[in-house]
């Protein structure tokens, strides 16, 4: 009986792997490199075990083998495979070679992988130190990972990889601290907000401050199908990557992530140019992000003292209610969803608690959410629950109701207010 690959043996191969980085290079660098093999493998394993089954039901024939193979999720040649790069491990040119590994099957993949390992370099001096040192760690690595048997019979039906995936990433997260809170929401945290918001079958989820993508995994996993369409975008570039592969790794192979600014630069647009809206929105975005409309300043000649944030160098036409302080930018990030969010829409929003009181334009802004009834509910959250900051926050719940309906409600409550006033309504 062949023994199955647990989630248990994954997570402690993987943290064996971390001592090889352990106190040489810090946990927010170097979970690059473990979260990158750990893809590489997985995918490898995957593509070995297809063309073992094709070779045997197409009793040997390479054309038909190859055909095959060709309708698989990746494509995948000799040359960037795990098994190749162990091979090689002892090569005074591994690192080099790992970065065309991934080169390669970049562009064997566009379509999917395009540009996913831009951010990542094996042969980095600058991070893994100088030859001796750095292949040194990268053949402990790989030597590492080749203990793992990621084949799909293997692992069984469960989710496996993509839970091994998350835990590194919630472990990296916890040990990067503050850094952390950039790319990782907590689980229960994503929980809360992917119940709220409700989603279903066919909805279109967006969260335009993905980090490594957590929160929306947690949305797409109350719909029991996964039937819906998935939206993010994210600012750092090493953070989209882990965004884009951990989607891959829970088979979402369609999620659309894209990497930018979203204030400055929204990339989610329609056929017009204008902001694409989305049934679901959720956000976990970084706290009261200071110089958050940089974006929007152009040419200043190296002074930002000479920028300031006008509702009219938005062409989107976000900040109308007014514009949030430069040093506080968590009204920036909602009123940017409020204006992503469909009729009938559902948004679910980690904030700091400060947003509740705060005054000045703030307060502005506030009123005028509560003015259009899009505030539903206020859940307040303890302090020490986010990686980095000891201070409490808030979950805000959103939906923009359906005008039809919006026009009843308001006619229902004017009737309402007349009867209880004894007024006579023809």
């Amino acid at each position: 009986m062949e023994v199955k690959t647990t989630s248990e043996n994954i997570n402690q191969i993987l943290w064996q792997a971390c001592d090889t980085f352990r106190g040489k290079i810090d946990s927010s660098i170097y979970k690059d490199y473990i979260l990158v093999m750990l893809f590489i493998k997985y995918i490898s394993d995957t593509y070995k075990e297809h063309y073992d089954e094709y070779m045997k039901k197409y009793e040997g024939n390479e054309e038909r083998v190859k055909r095959a193979l060709s309708r698989d999720r990746f494509i995948l040649d000799e040359i960037c495979t795990f098994d190749y790069l162990y091979e090689r491990r002892n090569d005074v040119e591994i690192g080099s070679t790992i970065n065309k590994a991934l080169e390669h099957l970049e562009t064997e993949n566009s379509g999917k992988l395009r540009g996913v390992f831009r951010n990542i370099d094996f042969n980095s001096e600058a991070v893994l130190g100088k030859t001796k040192e750095r292949n040194a760690m990268l053949k402990q690595l790989l030597e590492d990972f080749n203990k793992l048997d990621l084949r799909p019979s293997s692992l069984g039906n469960d989710d496996i990889i993509g839970d091994a995936y998350q835990f590194m990433i919630e472990k990296f997260a916890s040990d990067a601290g503050k850094k952390g809170g950039e790319f990782f929401t907590p689980t229960m945290v994503s929980e809360l907000l992917a119940r709220l918001v409700k989603p279903k079958e066919n909805d279109r989820i967006y969260d335009p401050t993905c980090g490594s993508g957590s929160l929306l995994i947690k949305v797409v996993n109350q719909v029991p199908n996964r039937k819906v369409a998935v939206y993010g975008q994210e600012r750092n570039g090493q953070t989209h990557s882990l965004c884009r592969m951990n989607m891959f790794l829970h088979n979402i192979d369609d999620a659309k992530i894209e990497w930018g600014d979203t204030l400055s630069n929204p990339l989610h647009l329609d056929d017009e140019g204008k902001l694409m809206t989305f049934q679901v929105v959720v956000a976990n975005p970084p706290f009261s992000l200071d110089k958050w409309a940089m974006g929007f300043a152009g040419n200043t000649n190296g002074d930002e003292n000479k920028f300031k944030m006008e509702a009219s160098l938005d062409p989107f036409g976000r900040f109308e209610w007014g514009v949030p302080p430069s040093s506080k930018g968590d009204y920036a990030f909602v009123l940017h969803m409020i204006h992503s969010l469909e009729e009938g829409g559902r948004m679910a929003v980690i904030l700091p608690h400060g947003v509740l009181f705060r005054g000045a334009s703030e307060a502005k802004i506030r009123k005028q959410i509560i003015k259009h009834n899009l505030l539903d509910a206020v859940i307040g959250l303890p302090e020490n629950l986010f990686y980095g900051t000891s201070i409490p926050a808030v979950c805000c719940f959103l939906k923009r109701v359906e005008i039809g309906k919006m026009y009843y409600l308001l006619m229902h409550r004017e009737k309402e207010i007349m009867r209880r006033a004894k007024i006579k309504i023809s």
